[in-house]
């Protein structure tokens, strides 16, 4: 882990914790974990005044894929966040339709409008809805942190491959004790 430092304005990026994804299993972390760590981050980086984006996902990038296309309709609830985050008025809401929370949101904008310098990122799915947002803000320029305790895959070793060998060259990785220590530190 080598989280070095939060800059003045961080935001915190929750990506997908979503009714109808974390209903599927996850690991190393059980989805529940997951959002609990998420809600502690969500909790404290509105305590300090910093910005919460809560990311979503309703549908998919247009194009052919190994996976083929979807051969059912999700139920009507699974878009909607995990109360357990407790959304404020205050928070950022981004719906994507791709697997990264930038292309096509307006996400950048937010941010920049924001003065933010640096992205929290948490969520699920690590290798894919996470990763994305990850190489898509380290692309942008932000300093990226990851929080790899706050975030889940389908398969342990999709999740090992991505904090082991991308998200180093992405940014710095860190725990949720250890960020949370870190903002209590600046009060």
């Amino acid at each position: 882990m080598a989280l070095t430092k939060l800059d003045d304005i961080t935001a915190l990026v929750v990506i997908d914790l979503q009714k109808g994804i974390v209903a599927m299993p996850t690991a190393p972390y059980l989805a529940v974990e997951v959002i609990d760590r998420a809600a502690r981050l969500a909790h404290a980086f509105r305590e300090h005044g910093l910005p919460v984006v809560l990311v979503n996902v309703a549908g998919r990038a247009p194009g052919r894929t190994d996976a083929g296309p979807s051969r059912s309709a999700p139920p009507a609830d699974w878009a909607e966040l995990v109360p357990e985050l407790e959304r404020q008025l205050g928070d950022h809401l981004v719906t994507k339709r791709r697997v990264g929370a930038f292309l096509g949101t307006g996400l950048d904008d937010y941010l920049r409008r924001s003065g933010v310098t640096q992205v929290v990122l948490t969520g699920v799915a690590t290798g894919s809805g996470v990763e994305s947002t990850a190489r898509n803000a380290y692309d942008l320029g932000y300093n990226v942190t990851l929080v790899v305790d706050a975030m889940a895959d389908r398969e342990v070793d999709t999740h090992r491959h991505s904090v082991e060998k991308v998200f180093p060259r992405l940014g710095e990785t860190t725990t949720t004790d250890e960020l949370l220590k870190l903002l209590r530190s600046g009060d």
